[in-house]
């Protein structure tokens, strides 16, 4: 948390997200570079200690490619590990680098696309090749990203990412004075933890491991960078807050590090930090493409804040060369910031006519499926609804087919809560309060993925939608009330929230929501009416 006073802190985070737009535009930002730690700056990526077999002269940049690898800089950490792997043709290390750089980012609980599989596979076997004449250490690191890569291509993640954690359990028993192998296995258990448990078991375990050693190595980048994936859940986002605080600091020089905060500041509420640390890690990416996750956060964060011209901006900007974007995961960022300005301003018409994307993912198309569907909905369109909603049935049919379940399961509650509102447009509110609950429910048997900051509109807060338009407001405010349970300090639930309150006669939770709202939004921009409505509620209740 900034020492700054309020205002002042607003001021800095303005002059930041300024400083970010004026990037994102390609318009040079004077004494920016101070900051965010640029090419030219001294390259600072954390403390790492990997012990290896490989040559004494080579240790030092075998130290900094892991430390990259462990803040998933992966272009400039394969091309270390590379360089490593010329530099000592027996360095075993530099091909199980290579290999654990080409899995890409294990939370995203995605395979590798097939090249990467064949060129990980290689080195795998050639870490292993080489490990076999060295150090019994080194033979089960070897023997883990081995597990991952082997069998057939189609195999898929949870039984790859099974087969490494074990391995990597079996390194850390033989060898417990390895730190970086608890890091790695942490790691693993984090990454291998399932969606629908939200007893989080799998999660504190590894973070109760890793914990005692981020309190003895405060500068290591993966013990920060874990321990923020292993408390990224609502019930447990108060733990990470130092973490959170340090990682962009102890590798301020690798993109990913600026934006992994935001993970703990979006679960608590802290929109500001939220901005700062993504505003720094748009700006830090030379890839496009991967700058349009933290783009995505500080849309998020702006839209919180009632900082609509902000986050226009930044979707503005991501739009302009959409096509790139769809192909992969981040497409669901890119589908996502046009969406998510949409909707939490409740212009239902934009959302109703949002750009489909081409060749998504079927759950990124699903974006877009869900905003049109809720924007024709409550845009008194339900027949051009139905239309979208059919196709969000097909892309939920699809995820089954290919066996992701979890996927599945969020299109399947955007699903469910389109058909609330196309119900309730059609005047069979009995229907629409049935799918509004159970499309809630449905979305609450998961937390949400690492690539998103939250759900596009939270299904319970659609719930509270609906009751407050059917006149019954106590049972809206419970249902926002829930809402704020996961998802702290938003912005529209809190309005929502504190509407009802008011309506239903509850002065009390009225004061404290309106009170809240005024607070969050105090730099809203002027065209937002949410402060005007606090203000009006708390006068008229001598605050």
């Amino acid at each position: 948390m900034s020492l700054l006073p309020r205002s002042a802190r607003g001021r800095a985070h303005q002059v930041a997200t300024a400083a970010v737009l004026l990037v994102l535009f390609n318009v040079p930002v004077a004494g920016a570079q101070e900051h965010d730690h640029p090419a030219g700056d001294p390259e600072t990526l954390g403390t790492v200690t990997f012990a290896s077999s490989c040559a004494a002269e080579v240790a030092d940049e075998l130290n900094r490619a892991v430390a990259m690898l462990h803040s998933l800089w992966f272009t400039v950490a394969e091309e270390a590990f590379r360089q490593l792997a010329e530099a000592d043709p027996t360095c075993a290390m530099a091909h199980w680098g290579l290999a654990m750089t080409l899995m890409g980012n294990p939370m995203t609980r995605a395979v590798p696309p097939e090249d990467a599989l064949r060129a990980g596979l290689e080195a795998a076997e050639e870490a292993h090749r080489l490990a076999a004449s060295q150090s019994h250490r080194e033979q089960m690191y070897a023997d883990a990203v081995v597990a991952y890569y082997s069998g057939p291509a189609d195999r898929d993640f949870g039984s790859r990412i099974t087969a490494q954690e074990e391995a990597l359990a079996a390194l850390y028993a033989a060898h417990p004075e390895d730190h970086e192998a608890a890091i790695f296995y942490g790691r693993a258990m984090i990454a291998n933890s399932p969606p629908d448990d939200l007893t989080f078991a799998r999660q504190l375990a590894a973070a109760e491991m890793m914990q005692p050693l981020f309190d003895a190595q405060p500068d290591h980048p993966g013990l920060a960078h874990y321990l923020i994936h292993a408390y990224d859940a609502p019930a447990l986002a108060a733990r990470g807050r130092d973490a959170a605080r340090a990682y962009a600091e102890i590798a301020p020089s690798a993109p990913h590090a600026l934006h992994m905060p935001s993970h703990i500041f979006t679960r608590l509420g802290d929109w500001h930090e939220s901005i700062e640390t993504n505003a720094r890690s748009a700006r830090a990416e030379p890839d496009s493409n991967a700058a349009v996750h933290p783009m995505d956060y500080l849309v998020y964060a702006h839209l919180q804040l009632g900082q609509d011209e902000a986050a226009r901006q930044v979707v503005e900007r991501a739009v302009q060369n959409p096509d790139r974007f769809y192909a992969g995961l981040l497409g669901y960022n890119f589908t996502a910031m046009p969406a998510r300005f949409a909707l939490e301003r409740n212009d239902w018409a934009a959302a109703a006519s949002l750009r489909v994307p081409v060749d998504a993912l079927p759950f990124v198309e699903g974006v877009t499926r869900f905003a049109r569907t809720i924007g024709a909905a409550r845009s008194g369109n339900p027949d051009a609804a139905q239309v979208d909603l059919a196709v969000l049935a097909q892309l939920e049919s699809t995820l089954r087919e290919r066996g992701d379940s979890y996927w599945a399961t969020v299109v399947q509650a955007q699903r469910l809560a389109g058909e609330a509102w196309v119900a309730h447009a059609l005047g069979d509110d009995e229907a629409a309060l049935r799918l509004a609950r159970e499309a809630a429910e449905v979305e609450e048997s998961v937390e949400k993925h690492p690539v998103t900051p939250g759900p596009i509109l939270p299904a319970r807060e659609l719930e509270g939608d609906l009751l407050l338009e059917l006149d019954r407001p106590a049972e809206a405010l419970s249902a926002y009330e829930i809402t704020l349970q996961r998802e702290p300090n938003r912005a529209r639930t809190l309005f929502g929230a504190a509407r009802a309150a008011e309506a239903a006669g509850n002065v009390e939770r009225a004061r404290a929501h309106y009170t809240a709202l005024r607070t969050l939004m105090e730099e809203a921009d002027a065209t937002r009416p949410e402060p005007r409505e606090a203000d009006r509620f708390l006068a008229s209740a001598g605050e």
